[in-house]
């Protein structure tokens, strides 16, 4: 293997590391499926024809491993872990901001699986809708749509919380 492509390759795994994260809500399946994505990505290196980003392409491998081993342990839905997620041991108060990620984070775990990925790929990984399209193999309309109705039901996840929640958003969006 060239030590251009090691180079590329190597500054993509955070960036994978994260989304699977926020995929599985578990750090060693994320780990399981960044570790199984890099070695075929390694195995099949020789089909990679350096047109279009090596990230993309490495989030293709990513986005398959993940359907394959959602498929494997046959869930739809993945638990949002609160131990997981707040990993500090002492912290300024900021109950209302983790209350409002972990809202978020079960709304997200709530979404179809397909709006969930394109959701993460565009808002947390910052792809544009046609690398999105080719990540997943959908037209750039369903990403579109799919980001749409996902956008719709967290907006309205939102508005549905509680009035003392409520309350809590408006003091974090001011």
């Amino acid at each position: 293997m060239s030590d251009e492509l090691q180079w590329m390759i190597e500054r993509q795994i955070p960036h994978l590391r994260r989304y699977a994260f926020a995929l599985t809500r578990d750090r060693d399946t994320a780990d399981e499926i960044v570790q199984d994505c890099l070695e075929r990505a390694l195995r099949k290196r020789h089909l990679w024809q350096r047109r279009g980003s090596i990230r993309s392409w490495l989030f293709r491998i990513l986005h398959r491993q993940s359907v394959n081993h959602f498929r494997r342990v046959r869930g739809d839905h993945v638990p949002a872990e609160t131990g997981v997620i707040d990993m500090t041991v002492a912290q300024p108060p900021d109950q209302e901001a983790r209350m409002e990620c972990l809202n978020m984070a079960e709304a997200l775990d709530r979404l179809p699986a397909e709006q969930r990925a394109v959701v993460l790929f565009v808002a947390l990984e910052g792809l544009a809708y046609d690398e999105v399209a080719e990540i997943t193999g959908v037209p750039v309309g369903t990403v579109r749509s799919r980001l749409s109705r996902a956008r719709e039901t967290l907006r309205l996840s939102r508005e549905a919380a509680p009035p003392e929640r409520q309350a809590a958003k408006l003091r974090i969006v001011k």
